[in-house]
This record gives C-alpha cells, sequence and structure tokens, in this order.
C-alpha cells in the first residue's frame, strides 16, 4: 500500500479558499503515518467550534460557513479527513474502516483543541462526530447536525444502496459531479474543479469509494456494537442540540426529526427542514447553518 501526498498544484486559486494550511502527523495503524491537514481560522483564545466535512468532499465545503463563524466570535477548525481534501491517502480501499476513521479524528482532536468545542457536523462528519459526542459528551458544549444520522444497522432505504453500489462499480467516479448533482443550486465550473482537486487519478479515490460501504445500515456490519454504545451517551446529550437538514436530500433528509426525538439535548431547540438545500447544505444555505451554529453556541452559554 501507498500513502499518496497531494500536489500543491492542483490546490491554486480555489474560490473562497484563502485560508492559511495547517498539519498533524497521524499514526493510521499497520505501521503507516499520514499528514492530516487542517484549517485553524479566528483567535486561538476564541471559542472553537469544529467543522466536520463528509463523504465525498473536504474543508473546502466550509468556506462559506467560516467567515461567518469567525466574525461572531468563534475560531473554526475544520479537518480534511485522512483520504479527503489535502490530507494524505492510503491507495487501498480495504484498508479503511470506521473505527480507523474515528481513530484519526480523535488523535487531530486530541493533539489540536483538547478543551470543550461547539460541533457542527454533516453526512460522515456525524458518523464520526456524533460517535465522539456518545462517546465523550462532556468535551463538546453543543451540536449542530445535518443530514446525517448514528446508524446501528436495520433496513438500508433503496437511495442509499444507490449510492453504495455507485460508488462502489462506476468507472466515472467523478467527485465534483457529485457535489453538483447532491445540492439544490449550481455549482460554478471553478467550485466542481475544486472538488475534484484532491482526486486526481483511480488511486486517490479509495478513502471516498470505501466510505458508503462503511456506514452500518444493516444487521451484523462492523461499527453497529460501537455506535449502539455510543448512542448511550448521545441520548443522554443534555446540551443544546439542533437538527438543521435539507429538505431536498432523498436519502438523509428525513432523519432529522429521527435524530431530535431521541437525544435530551434537542428537546425544545428550533429544529428546521430547509427549503431548496440538498445533501450538501454547507452549499445551499451556509448562512443559515452559520447562524444555526451561532444561536446554539449562545444558548449553550459558550459564546457570547
Amino acid at each position: 500500500m501507498k500513502i499518496l501526498t497531494s500536489d500543491p498544484a492542483r490546490f491554486t486559486d480555489l474560490p473562497d479558499y484563502p485560508f492559511e494550511e495547517h498539519w498533524i502527523a497521524v499514526d493510521l495503524g499497520d505501521g503507516y503515518s499520514g499528514r492530516m491537514h487542517y484549517l485553524d481560522e479566528g483567535p486561538q483564545d476564541a471559542p472553537p467550534v469544529l467543522l466536520f466535512h463528509g463523504e465525498p468532499s473536504w474543508s473546502f465545503l466550509y468556506r462559506k460557513m467560516i467567515p461567518v463563524l469567525v466574525d461572531a466570535g468563534f475560531r473554526c477548525l475544520a479537518p480534511d479527513l485522512i483520504g479527503f481534501g489535502k490530507s494524505d491517502k492510503p491507495d487501498d480501499i480495504g484498508f479503511y474502516t470506521y473505527d480507523r476513521h474515528v481513530s484519526w479524528l480523535k488523535q487531530w482532536r486530541d493533539a489540536v483543541v483538547p478543551q470543550p468545542a461547539a460541533l457542527f457536523c454533516q453526512d460522515w462528519g456525524g458518523l464520526l462526530g456524533l460517535r465522539m459526542v456518545g462517546e465523550e459528551p462532556d468535551r463538546f458544549a453543543c451540536v449542530v447536525a445535518s443530514n446525517t444520522f448514528l446508524p446501528t444497522g436495520g433496513t438500508p432505504s433503496p437511495a442509499f444502496l444507490a449510492w453504495r453500489h455507485f460508488a462502489k462499480t462506476s468507472p466515472d467516479f467523478m467527485i465534483g459531479e457529485l457535489l453538483q448533482r447532491a445540492t439544490a443550486t449550481e455549482r460554478s465550473e471553478a467550485e466542481i474543479a475544486s472538488y475534484d482537486a484532491p482526486f486526481p487519478d483511480e488511486p486517490s479515490k479509495a478513502g471516498a469509494r470505501a466510505f458508503p460501504a462503511l456506514v452500518p445500515v444493516e444487521d451484523g456490519m462492523d461499527g453497529i456494537a460501537q455506535n449502539k454504545r455510543a448512542w448511550v451517551g448521545l441520548a443522554a446529550y443534555d446540551k443544546p442540540f439542533l437538527t438543521l437538514f435539507g429538505e431536498d436530500d432523498p436519502v438523509t433528509g428525513g432523519l432529522g426529526e429521527t435524530l431530535a426525538s431521541r437525544i435530551a439535548g434537542a428537546q425544545g431547540m428550533p429544529h428546521a427542514m430547509l427549503s431548496t438545500c440538498g445533501h450538501f447544505c454547507q452549499e445551499d444555505r451556509p448562512a443559515e447553518l452559520a447562524q444555526g451554529v451561532i444561536d446554539t453556541a449562545r444558548t449553550a452559554s459558550f459564546l457570547a
């Protein structure tokens, strides 16, 4: 197996992404190590908010939210998951596991922002972030979740099964076009190219192809037992927990109410379904999502 590194030339002139690079070494397991890239914007002593992306995006997804959150008084931290964005990419699909992704992200969090933080998570950012909330609830001041869930088996939807099959078998797995099709608003050619930038060839897409098959949506899959244990802490989480879901997302759009109904801190919060909003809600409704984070943090007395 090879650990692929990104070509910096592919990330020049990204639209609305003027952010400084930050890096940390991560123990990938089996004797391998890699570098994880992340954004760290805003004053170092400001209340931190973690911005976790999912499949198959990267921290570019948060470029519209970060300026709003920094202006409100946050320190914004947005990592690129291993296998995505500017971070290093193992080229073996089989090397990626749910537990490894949790471990890699926890290593980053422990090293970079060990203190309590707010969390915004979407897609696989929620499968990772919500498990972390359930396992260590005291480290999270408040949570805003969008188009995500913490699955524990069951029966997957036809829409998800189609997506999983496509990710595994499609000969033309074009990341930018996937983002375009899963938003309710149009992306520019430069934005589509920015989502393609981390993935110049097939080996670099191993992590992106692997993720859908790792979602524990069917009984017997890896991750179910861990998520069930995490749900004990997540359900009891009594700090402010808000869901803002895109109503135009056929896969996760209907899960917001289900998620909110099971978490103590979600009771009485102003949950909403956002119109003209697809799966990648950060592209379609960034202002509303950022305001939701700001309001939730103020409800938690985490942000002045």
